[in-house]
């Protein structure tokens, strides 16, 4: 038996209206700081599609106020469960926009479980949207994505994730962190979210690096969803030395 949902968020943004509209209503602003591809037909009416790691989910779009408010829901499966999202937007004085995202639909049998992969999730992904209208407004990102399923207890998984930034002890917001990614050139950053045990965020002066670990009830899977500024020639090599990188991350 389905089970009915709503989840809404608020969250106060540096950037206008416009800036904020183009974030979350066109494809490249949604690849910018969400996680896989997503590509927006402008219209009521039209179609969203999201893909990641072979999964391809399509909804229709049920609201276009540019803006204003971006709506679009997906069809219900055999089971009934469907999911719908509404993005509002209302401007503020000196710039800033207040966004209130709303998630709804039905979900399945495991729904508790879902319902709170969701609610922190989402805090990590509005999170990252302010982080790009905050220091990358304009620009688009390569997305960078990687999984390691089960990577074991959350404590372990973040030592090992924060120890290959130079981490230790508590990690908190602010902090100096630097990775070597062999081939690449070192990542020197700052702690910009740290949503432990669930989160954890590097920013640089051209990407944000960001990571997800599931609990227990959902495979314990690791997430890394990287958001590239930079120029990259080769976005797959990058996407494939960061698969190897968490490969051998000593977890799990």
């Amino acid at each position: 038996m389905g089970h009915p949902f709503e989840l809404s968020k608020d969250i106060e943004l540096p950037a206008s209206p416009e800036q904020v509209w183009a974030a979350i209503a066109t494809g490249p602003g949604i690849d910018s700081w969400f996680m896989g591809r997503s590509e927006v037909e402008p219209v009521e009416g039209g179609r969203t599609r999201f893909a990641m790691a072979g999964h391809v989910e399509e909804s229709t779009v049920t609201a276009w106020e540019p803006g204003k408010r971006f709506a679009y829901r997906s069809e219900p499966g055999p089971d009934g469960t469907f999911m719908a999202i509404e993005y509002l937007i209302e401007g503020r004085d000196r710039g800033a926009t207040v966004l209130r995202l709303v998630q709804s639909g039905v979900l399945g049998d495991n729904w508790e479980t879902e319902y709170e992969a969701m609610r922190s999730g989402w805090d990590m992904y509005l999170g990252t949207l302010a982080a790009y209208l905050a220091h990358f407004a304009g620009r688009t990102s390569t997305p960078v994505t990687a999984f390691r399923p089960g990577a074991g207890d959350p404590d372990q998984v973040w030592a090992a994730v924060a120890g290959a930034f130079g981490l230790t002890g508590p990690v908190a917001e602010g902090a100096r962190a630097r990775l070597e990614l062999p081939g690449s050139p070192p990542i020197d950053g700052v702690v910009d979210l740290a949503g432990l045990p669930t989160y954890f965020g590097v920013r640089t002066p051209d990407a944000l690096y960001r990571f997800l670990h599931s609990g227990a009830d959902r495979g314990n899977v690791l997430v890394l969803g990287h958001h590239i500024f930079g120029a990259d020639p080769d976005p797959a090599r990058t996407e494939r030395a960061w698969q190897d990188w968490l490969t051998r991350l000593p977890i799990g």
